[in-house]
């Protein structure tokens, strides 16, 4: 079970990874290098591995409801700041 629930994450960050990449294709409004991809495959596969992770050790129902939630809120912040620096850390998209 838990090399089918990997394979799904991969294929569920290949599938949103794609979303862009056609995106490229017929807008210039969307402008990703390989860095780019290579940055959100790392947060979305890594959001994904720690979410398994949380499903498979956290047994009571609440906390581990916490813990995704977290995880996912976590993700988000860094994607934010990521795309338009909402820190303004040097990180940021600006």
């Amino acid at each position: 079970m838990q090399n089918k629930r990997r394979i799904i994450i991969v294929f569920i960050v290949v599938i949103l990874l794609l979303i862009p990449l056609i995106a490229m294709q017929f807008t210039d409004e969307v402008n990703w290098n390989l860095f780019d991809f290579i940055v959100a495959g790392v947060l979305l596969f890594g959001t994904g591995l720690l979410c398994e992770f949380a499903i498979r050790k956290i047994k009571k129902i609440n906390y581990r409801i916490a813990v995704i939630i977290i995880i996912l809120a976590v993700l988000l912040l860094i994607w934010a700041e990521l795309a338009v620096g909402i820190f303004g850390t040097p990180f940021s998209g600006n």
